[in-house]
């Protein structure tokens, strides 16, 4: 297993890697959001993908519409593949059986939809950046990464604390996007609506409690589903006398202009026109 995992590691290149370590991290993507996040063409995605299928570093799999028809490819980490994300990161080699449980897992995920939507969030801005110099994506951290001990400490947690905290947040990703020489730490909430907006809006307290532990007081973005929602939200928001930053945009915005980066947040609180992501 050596010699094959170091004979195909002198074979990938740096994008490569980053699609392997994203679906070690993110679980799975589709063919188009490889090729807009990564790739110049879509058929050149596909090209590449085959090759990495062939040598066992990616798998794929294929849902079916409920109306007819099938989905885009889905694809995930093939058990080479997680070998080689585990030696590039220094890490214990995986078990034999990993990348077939966890293809497992994710084929028969019940809300396989809301971690694409999730991911497309941010292959969206993987991709905005590939194309504005100047723009980057420099964190992209899953849901189960925001709750590891330590993962938000800092410069007011002492050494002690930042040993044993663990923050008490469920958001569905973190990020840290730059541009023009400015970054944005944010969290993101992505809604579908299945969830009373008083939920969303008691959410807000867990990350006042994290602010005020590690002086980081870093907005929480709403992706929401439609606009309706979107201005009941901000309505519960100032009944509720929210004071945390919060930015929303509807999704059928952010389609429109092709990026979350574009000027598609409404910032609670702000009235004009809508926002920039860097500008929140």
């Amino acid at each position: 297993m050596t010699e094959k995992l170091m004979r195909v590691q002198a074979k990938l290149t740096a994008r490569d890697l980053t699609l392997l370590g994203w679906l070690e991290d993110h679980g799975v993507l589709t063919s188009f959001q490889i090729a807009h996040a990564l790739f110049p063409s879509v058929n050149f995605a596909q090209r590449r993908l085959r090759s990495l299928m062939n040598d066992d570093l990616v798998d794929r799999f294929r849902p079916q519409r409920q109306d007819g028809g099938s989905h885009p490819y889905h694809y995930v980490l093939g058990q080479l593949g997680a070998d080689v994300v585990s030696a590039q990161r220094g890490a214990d080699p995986p078990r034999r059986d990993h990348a077939r449980k966890r293809r497992w897992q994710l084929t028969n995920r019940a809300n396989l939809p809301h971690l694409l939507g999730v991911n497309d969030f941010f292959i969206r801005l993987n991709g905005y950046a590939r194309t504005h110099p100047g723009a980057e994506l420099a964190r992209w951290w899953p849901a189960k990464r925001c709750q590891g001990v330590g993962a938000f400490a800092g410069p007011a947690v002492t050494d002690a604390q930042q040993l044993a905290y663990v923050a008490r947040i469920r958001p569905d990703g973190h990020g840290i996007w730059v541009e023009a020489g400015r970054e944005l730490p944010f969290f993101l909430e992505y809604d579908t609506g299945t969830e009373p907006l008083s939920v969303l809006v008691a959410k807000l307290a867990g990350y006042a409690q994290l602010a005020d532990v590690t002086s980081q007081r870093w907005p929480v973005l709403f992706s929401l589903h439609s606009s309706v929602r979107e201005a009941n939200l901000h309505r519960q928001l100032t009944a509720n006398d929210v004071r945390y930053p919060v930015a929303t945009t509807v999704r059928e915005a952010a389609d429109v202009s092709g990026s979350p980066a574009d000027a598609v947040w409404w910032r609670h609180r702000r009235e004009g026109p809508l926002t920039r992501l860097i500008d929140i």
